[in-house]
């Protein structure tokens, strides 16, 4: 236990506050997070649902919020795919109603655009090596990020068609 804590009273509500505090002082987090936080504590679960109940109230614990702002900054900066995106939010115990909110931000459009240039910043680094090796590992690049086979597939062909001269860019458009 930190000294905060330590000082706090006996009273399981003030020990939770001090530790909800302490942790919402270092970063947003959820409040499944917070709940586990409090469990591993030995803070009585009345006394814990009571203090995230207050805390949610007065807005300091907002899961649909936190949810959406991660999900953006998953796919906006990280190039996460939406799938990906809902892997992360589960793993930090966002509610299913929070996730599929956060997700309803993100449109095919933007996830196919947000490949488009996870696969156009990785190009160059490849420039060495076959084509055929190229495109392998910008799928493989893309899949671990979520995006799905055919988005894959249709983003590197692409970008790698606008790497070649135009009449060879014309043929692989063609096939």
């Amino acid at each position: 236990m930190t000294s905060d804590e330590q000082d706090a009273p006996g009273d399981p509500e003030s020990v939770a506050r001090a530790i909800c505090l302490r942790l919402l002082a270092q970063r947003a987090r959820t409040g499944a997070e917070l709940a586990q936080a409090l469990r591993r504590r030995g803070v009585p679960d009345e006394a814990a649902g009571t203090v995230l109940d207050r805390f949610a109230e007065v807005g300091l614990v907002d899961d649909d919020a936190l949810a959406r702002n991660v999900a953006l900054i998953q796919h906006g900066e990280r190039g996460l795919a939406a799938r990906a995106v809902a892997v992360k939010l589960r793993q930090r115990g966002f509610p299913d109603s929070a996730v599929e909110a956060a997700l309803g931000l993100i449109d095919p459009d933007s996830e196919r655009e947000a490949a488009r240039q996870l696969a156009a910043r990785k190009l160059p680094a490849l420039r060495a090596l076959p084509p055929e090796t190229r495109s392998r590992r910008l799928v493989g690049m893309l899949g671990r990020r979520g995006y799905s086979l055919a988005v894959a597939v249709d983003v590197v062909r692409d970008v790698m068609a606008g790497e070649l001269p135009q009449h060879l860019a014309d043929d692989v458009a063609g096939e």
